[in-house]
């Protein structure tokens, strides 16, 4: 059975551009994501047909054409997918990232310990359509990369960090080591669900929900600068209060994508 290329479709989808003249007064902003430019290299890991029918599903609602092209993700760049759960951005940056890139898969052993079965990502692995991918087992806050790094990714799992069954990790260790772990001017770029501004660490374990306030700060006091944020994945209807896993509000949460820089300076 072919798969379906529903990312092809919404990557030009959002590159097609009106070429009649407008008439009248120019139409309203849009309500939703302003439409960004999809690079060529994160187009083609859309659609790539070694991706899991299920995962091309789920673009929809995770845009991560819109995220990578915020990360700055390019041909040759080395990633480190931290906490990649099932593999499913690290298909996408392994195709992204071309030949001459690399991706490691971060898995920290406190995750298998506690699932008892060895990670999902060491089949994407073993998998000769992704043959830049290599997975690393360590336990937080030891995180360390063979080799210098141009973006250290993570979506949805900062908060994870924070929990009981992490440790908790201390992350000003675990920033403090992606901070290393970059060539001079490398991104860090979080994702995470949002929780009510003033409220800290208070519904990590019990909505899986962090302030992104905490993260700014955190993040920041490991030497980062903060360069920015995508709305792409903001909901403004998402009242904050229900657990990220409840039916009504799952895979619709309002999210927020922060982007650090290490300073170019920085070694």
């Amino acid at each position: 059975m072919r798969k379906p290329f529903l990312s092809l479709v919404a990557v030009l989808g959002l590159a097609a551009c009106a070429t009649e003249p407008m008439l009248g007064p120019p139409p309203p902003p849009p309500s939703g994501p302003v439409a960004v430019s999809i690079p060529a290299n994160i187009a083609a890991s859309l659609s790539d047909p070694s991706r899991p029918a299920a995962d091309m599903v789920r673009d929809r609602d995770r845009h991560p054409g819109e995220v990578l092209a915020f990360a700055g993700v390019r041909p040759g760049a080395k990633v480190a997918d931290l906490i990649p759960g099932g593999g499913y951005f690290t298909r996408i940056f392994s195709k992204a990232v071309g030949p001459r890139g690399r991706v490691y898969a971060y898995v920290p052993d406190e995750l298998t310990k506690a699932a008892k079965r060895e990670p999902t990502v060491n089949a994407i692995a073993r998998d000769p359509a992704y043959p830049n991918v290599t997975v690393i087992l360590n336990t937080l806050p030891n995180f360390a990369t063979p080799e210098k790094l141009d973006l250290v990714f993570t979506a949805q799992n900062y908060h994870d960090m924070h929990d009981k069954f992490m440790g908790p990790a201390n992350l000003s260790v675990v920033n403090r080591q992606v901070f290393k772990a970059l060539k001079p001017g490398g991104v860090y770029l979080v994702i995470d669900h949002v929780a009510d501004a003033g409220s800290g660490l208070r519904d990590t374990e019990t909505l899986h929900r962090i302030d992104p306030a905490v993260v700014k700060a955190e993040v920041t006091a490991a030497g980062f600068i903060f360069e920015g944020e995508s709305r792409v994945l903001r909901n403004s209807n998402d009242p904050r209060k229900a657990n990220v896993y409840d039916a009504g509000i799952r895979g619709k949460t309002d999210q927020f994508v922060y982007k650090f820089r290490k300073p170019s300076t920085a070694r």
